[in-house]
């Protein structure tokens, strides 16, 4: 099926590309991009289970947004299991690191509260047991729509296949905390196409999640930002002279990057309540550079479009690399061109003596950068390290232009409201 953006109101455009020669620009341990060593004693949230991929509320803008004085967020959370024998090590000590690496298949949206914008108290899950559609649920964008407390639930559900979905519940608040009610109907919205996104059958490590609605400052549609692949059949994909860019003499061999086909696509939607959505080529293509570019998000500042997305250094391609991070990319307009953000694209990685420490980065609009921390060594050879599981340090960011600058670092988990929503 092919799109016609035009029927929408929506310019025709072309994909921008994030190219090998922008990627072997990249350096890590700059000190100006690369996150700040997490000690191995961090406290951890919750004992009892862990989470990764942190969603805060937030309003249709991009606004981290708190109601009657809580804030809310939601994360990808699993239950902990070290009582159970598939965790127990031949003396019957629990496996916390092979418990942490099955925790995706058991993903579930679980929401947490706080009036402080930390120390976050443990609210539950956000829909019973059977409500969504599929085994795991995976990330995306809870939103608060209006001062009655209503909110869109936008997540990816995965398992069998992956399709971008929305559940509408409502917030309540009292004086002692939060709770969340309704999210009993799940809605599909779309899947990848084969056209434009790959598909499992093209692919069997394909991506498509994360969605990330937003309302364009400067035409006022609904739009959805979403994670996907490129699509084709793996393997068939070319990384011509544009993909490649300009690289010295000796650069231009490609090995076996075809197989890297990351993208950031978009979606706009039909109608006025994000129900009716239609897929746009991609804004972003990472072919022949990269396999991921997940939760990708904007910030909106001084009439630029900030793009930022999160990456692994093993999904790069042959000849190119990076660390774990956030790398943007800016524009000014929507549908671009952008180009890389500090020149490569990468704007805070995990620093090489610690090169998993955090993950699942998210951009807010006030600068502020939150994560989770995945894993930390305990010893100065790296081999033993401490698994996390629960919210990291969060950073402080400038944005100039087309620089970045880590310029702070706060609290574990620290997620401060940016506006605040009295309920009705």
């Amino acid at each position: 099926m092919k799109t016609n953006p035009e029927k929408f109101g929506v310019t025709p455009h072309q994909p921008s590309l994030w190219t090998r020669a922008d990627a072997l620009k990249v350096r890590a341990d700059d000190p100006t991009t690369t996150q700040p060593l997490v000690r191995a004693d961090f406290p951890v949230l919750n004992n009892d289970v862990f989470i990764w991929d942190t969603m805060p509320l937030r309003d249709l803008d991009g606004n981290v947004t708190s109601v009657d004085g809580w804030s809310v967020i939601f994360t990808l959370t699993a239950d902990r299991h070290p009582n159970d024998p598939q965790y127990l090590d031949e003396d019957g000590n629990y496996d916390i690191l092979r418990d942490w690496n099955d925790r995706h298949g058991r993903a579930k949206m679980y929401y947490w509260f706080s009036r402080t914008g930390k120390n976050w108290e443990f609210g539950g899950r956000v829909m019973a047991e059977g409500v969504s559609p599929t085994a795991r649920e995976w990330a995306g964008t809870p939103i608060l729509l209006n001062d009655r407390g209503e909110v869109d639930l936008y997540y990816t559900a995965v398992t069998p296949g992956a399709t971008i979905v929305k559940v509408r519940g409502r917030v309540v608040t009292t004086e002692h905390g939060v709770s969340m009610v309704g999210f009993e109907k799940v809605k599909p919205l779309f899947e990848a196409d084969g056209n434009m996104y790959q598909t499992e059958a093209q692919n069997a490590f394909w991506g498509f999640r994360d969605p990330w609605p937003f309302r364009d400052p400067k035409d006022g549609k609904l739009y959805m930002l979403f994670e996907g692949n490129v699509a084709g059949e793996r393997g068939s994909h070319k990384v011509g002279e544009a993909e490649i860019g300009d690289v010295p003499p000796g650069y231009e061999d490609v090995g076996n990057s075809r197989y890297q086909t990351a993208c950031v696509g978009i979606a706009v939607a039909r109608d006025a309540d994000g129900d009716d959505w239609e897929m746009l080529p991609p804004l972003l293509t990472a072919v022949g550079v990269n396999d991921q570019t997940e939760r990708p998000h904007f910030v909106f500042q001084d009439g630029k479009y900030y793009l930022f997305t999160i990456s692994h250094t093993f999904t790069y391609a042959d000849g190119v690399t990076g660390p774990d991070g956030v790398y943007g990319f800016v524009a000014d307009s929507l549908f671009g061109p952008y180009v890389p953000l500090n020149g490569s694209g990468l704007v805070l990685g995990n620093p090489s003596s610690q090169p998993f420490q955090t993950y699942s980065h998210y951009v807010m609009p006030n600068g502020l950068v939150t994560s989770f921390i995945d894993s930390v060594p305990t010893d100065e050879t790296g081999t033993q390290i401490r698994v996390g599981g629960t919210e990291a340090p969060t950073v402080g960011m400038k944005i100039k232009g087309l620089q970045t600058f880590v310029v702070a670092e706060y609290d574990y988990g620290y997620i401060p409201p940016m506006l605040d929503v009295t309920l009705k």
